[in-house]
């Protein structure tokens, strides 16, 4: 598959964990963690997103999230494409480092 017909993506995940208890905490820290570990970043408090190499990817970690949910709480997911993705404005504050503006034609997947 040529660079130009590749269709890259980001996965957004949205969540809303209680954090009232030490179990519900340790729930939280297990999934962040999670997030982190399989190439996520965090875009803003409790909003993460990672970059895919089309729905064969989606559907891969799709499958990963949801056998790594926490017990309670609220957690969304939204994909959309990369070019979706960069029509979006930041209205206040800066952006973050992993924001930086990189063309798909500079963009390496190990």
């Amino acid at each position: 598959m040529s660079g130009e017909t590749r269709r890259y993506m980001r996965m957004l995940v949205f969540f809303d964990l209680p954090v009232v208890t030490k179990a519900e905490r340790r729930a939280y820290t297990v999934f962040r963690r999670y997030l982190l570990n399989d190439g996520f970043d965090m875009i803003q408090f409790s909003v993460y997103g990672r970059i895919l190499n089309g729905r064969d990817a989606e559907a891969k970690h799709m499958q990963r999230l949801v056998s790594n949910l926490p017990p309670d709480g609220s957690v969304r997911v939204l994909t959309v494409t990369e070019k979706q993705y960069a029509s979006m404005k930041l209205l206040v504050g800066l952006p973050l480092f992993q924001e930086k503006a990189i063309k798909a034609s500079q963009m390496i997947l190990f």
